[in-house]
């Protein structure tokens, strides 16, 4: 029964998250606005409206089928031309930023209302022509012909707007300004929710009885605490989950620890709760979005690109992130309302953070006096940081001495080193 509730769970976000979710919602508003007006065409209180604005209603069925037919045509043409744009724009993304970006580039919900009041438009027509001389050539649709008409007009402004759109998208300081309040938000999130409960680390055991090993393979999500069983919630045990969101684990890794023996049907509970797949998605992942931004930065670095610039923004913005996750503690106890189970939640090492965030660009800029000079005074602003965690500071200090040890190697010109040696004696 859980494993079927856990799927559920599962089919509604991705349904919820799918590009087809919002046109097809809008689209089946359109048919039922069409079938309502049909409807209610011959009404009083639409009589009363279609003497009121005679100007504007058909009354000859061939001109109403002529008028529905263009309409058609011309926005089913906008439609194929406005989403083969959206096909280069991500072509282009992808090949001048990083693929990693496309996800967030297709799930943009404004382009999907705009699908769908095209195709819902375009299927309102349908309908409406087709009940052009159901009931032979009395049948009057005047007021749908004129509200097809009024949304044949919606769509050409929605056309414009989303030519603006678009273009604005595919702006690079945009799309890294977009990546950076998102991450901001999501750490301020995480933040909130360590303030929330405040149980000290210090009272939690370094032992565990038990340790639960993964039974696949994949990438660690997260750990759904509705799925356990009763008996675990109602326990006072400690649960602590060994990897960090979004780190790939191998079936048999060890991925729980918990403190006190628990039975059979218990230990089934636990795996259920566990969110491990298959693809990485870091949509929802501060971290993620760090990532992005080194590919982003990374990319611009690459020769046939040749983008220094951009890679100056990203790294901008990276270290602005960095600061705000080192804040974070490295760990936090979750307890629900009504569960007496304490959850242990891992956050991504430092010195990890360090290695797939900070150590690409290094790579790629160590022989770029002005990129490096923007990396090293970035790390040295987090080294020198009073709000970040302490224990956090090894790994920033250790990522400085290897980022000189490049320079040095690879910087040349005498001149250009030590106008980036002398950001050092910023540190105290």
């Amino acid at each position: 029964m859980k494993s079927t509730l856990k799927f559920l769970k599962r089919l509604k976000s991705a349904v919820f998250h799918s590009i087809a979710f919002y046109p097809i919602l809008i689209s089946l508003g359109f048919f039922l606005l069409a079938i309502t007006l049909l409807y209610i065409e011959n009404l009083k209180v639409i009589d009363s409206i279609k003497n009121k604005v005679t100007y504007l209603i058909v009354q000859d069925n061939e001109t109403a089928r002529t008028i529905l037919s263009t309409l058609f045509g011309g926005i089913l043409s906008l439609t194929v031309f406005s989403f083969t744009m959206v096909m280069v724009v991500l072509n282009q993304a992808s090949s001048n930023f990083s693929p990693r970006l496309l996800p967030g580039l297709i799930s943009n919900k404004k382009h999907q209302i705009i699908l769908g009041f095209y195709i819902g438009t375009i299927l309102y027509t349908i309908i409406v022509l087709m009940s052009l001389g159901a009931y032979g050539s009395s049948n009057n649709v005047g007021f749908s012909v004129m509200i097809a008409a009024a949304l044949g007009a919606f769509c050409i402004g929605l056309f414009v707007y989303f030519i603006h759109s678009i273009s604005q998208a595919i702006q690079i300081h945009n799309i890294i300004d977009k990546i950076y309040k998102s991450c901001i938000n999501l750490f301020t999130k995480e933040k909130e929710d360590q303030e929330k409960f405040d149980y000290s680390i210090e009272d939690i055991p370094d032992k565990f009885w038990k340790i639960i090993n993964s039974n696949k393979t994949g990438y660690y999500r997260s750990f759904d605490q509705f799925f356990l069983m009763d008996s675990l919630k109602m326990e006072e045990n400690i649960i602590e989950i060994i990897p960090y969101p979004d780190q790939h684990v191998w079936k048999g890794d060890p991925i729980l620890r918990i403190e006190k023996p628990i039975t059979k049907e218990e230990l089934e509970s636990l795996h259920v709760c566990v969110y491990i797949l298959s693809n990485r998605h870091e949509d929802d992942s501060g971290v993620g979005g760090m990532i992005k931004l080194t590919e982003v930065a990374v990319k611009a670095l690459s020769p046939g690109i040749n983008d220094p610039g951009t890679a100056i923004n990203a790294i901008s913005k990276i270290g602005q992130l960095l600061y705000e996750a080192l804040q974070i503690q490295p760990k936090t106890i979750i307890s629900e309302k009504n569960c007496k189970i304490k959850v242990i939640h891992n956050k991504i090492p430092a010195a990890e953070m360090m290695r797939i965030i900070i150590e690409p660009i290094r790579q790629y800029s160590k022989a770029d006096s002005s990129v490096s000079y923007e990396l090293l005074n970035a790390l040295i602003f987090l080294g020198n940081s009073k709000n970040i965690c302490s224990e956090y500071k090894e790994a920033v200090q250790s990522e400085i001495e290897a980022l000189i040890h490049d320079l040095k190697d690879n910087i040349t010109n005498n001149n250009d080193l030590k106008r980036i040696l002398v950001l050092l004696n910023k540190q105290s």
